[in-house]
């Protein structure tokens, strides 16, 4: 496959590269660390973003993308179906 962007660098803010089902866990850290998360279904995810010292519960719509480099995405407290993650 011919890729006319590959000697570009990579940066949060340029399209993601790969995509990631993650699952949520109360401790094991989200790997690889992703630039966004889009929410499946309706509900609240819980996270913690990579430079913060606490958790917060984001509430989402289905399909919502939130632009966050989240570190931990918890079990307890995630409501949403499933969640993928783009870096």
């Amino acid at each position: 496959m011919s890729d006319p962007f590959h000697t570009m660098i990579d940066s949060p803010s340029s399209p993601a590269r790969r995509c990631f089902m993650i699952t949520p866990d109360d401790t094991a850290e989200v790997s690889p660390l992703p630039k966004a998360i889009r929410a499946v279904g309706s509900g609240v995810i819980a996270l913690r973003a990579v430079n913060s010292d606490t958790d917060v519960l984001h509430p989402v719509f289905d399909g919502e993308r939130i632009d966050v480099r989240a570190a931990y995405v918890r079990a307890a407290g995630t409501t949403v179906t499933a969640i993928i993650g783009y870096c």
